[in-house]
């Protein structure tokens, strides 16, 4: 994906915590990254509306709005989102961390979890002071350290064959070449690339096409297009097919995540 004029964003400067656990709401504009930076504390990332890309140890995350990043204590890391958006930042003291994994992973985003960042973000509240608010803190806190993890959602390589056909593919997510046209472009076998995708992605092509094509969808989306245009823009002959690949990874219709963006 192409990464235009960027804003450098400033780290997050605070030498001594306020709370155990406080939160940091911000909107993103385009292009905009942050330096390489590390914390005292746990910290986990969510987002709204766009795709959060992060670099630490020495991996690449992409994160949806239905996966958040979780950034272990000390890990240094820095992070770039090509659309705007809505970003929170969940911070949580080292003795609070325990029940989350030890390496940056991406967590799933619960309704629950979802809906009670929301409400915090609404009602402007960064530290809970209120007992019904401290009891919320600690529901989000289970919520997400409770869920399974992923170490990617699109996962790169930097294998011979496979980075310029990834790179191509994340440039033009319509694009409908075949894994056997593609092998006959980097001069190997059809076969010899099914594998590498399996060694070297963990997933299919086909997989790690509709994965891409996904995050396009949300742009598409943001961008006010409606769902048929977007099915038809993917190569889908009707919305129904669409919309049931993108509710497989967002855990809901394109149609509810437009309405949340409103």
């Amino acid at each position: 994906m192409k990464k235009n004029l960027r804003h450098v964003h400033p780290s997050l400067s605070i030498e001594q915590p306020p709370s155990d656990v406080f939160m940091n709401f911000e909107a993103f504009l385009s292009n905009t990254e942050t330096r390489v930076h590390s914390h005292p504390w746990g910290q986990v990332q969510l987002i709204s509306g766009g795709i959060l890309e992060m670099e630490a140890e020495e991996t690449r995350f992409l994160a949806p709005p239905h996966l958040a990043i979780w950034v272990p204590a000390g890990v240094r890391h820095k992070s770039y989102n090509r659309k705007p958006l809505a970003y929170c930042s969940i911070n949580i003291a080292t003795e609070m961390t325990k029940a989350f994994p030890s390496t940056t992973s991406l967590i799933k985003v619960t309704a629950i979890a979802s809906a009670i960042v929301d409400d915090f973000r609404q009602r402007q509240i960064s530290i809970a002071k209120e007992r019904p608010d401290v009891r919320l803190v600690q529901v989000l806190l289970d919520q997400l350290a409770t869920q399974e993890t992923e170490h990617h959602f699109l996962p790169s390589s930097h294998h011979k064959y496979l980075a310029p056909i990834l790179a191509e593919v994340e440039e033009n997510p319509t694009d409908s070449t075949s894994l056997a046209q593609w092998a006959e472009q980097v001069h190997t076998t059809e076969r010899t690339l099914a594998r590498c995708c399996q060694t070297e992605l963990g997933m299919s092509f086909t997989e790690w096409r509709l994965r891409v094509r996904y995050l396009y969808s949300m742009d598409l989306l943001r961008s006010g297009h409606s769902v048929k245009e977007v099915a038809l823009t993917l190569g889908y002959n009707q919305a129904s097919p669409f919309i049931a690949m993108f509710k497989k990874y967002s855990g809901q219709t394109p149609e509810q995540y437009k309405n949340r963006l409103l």
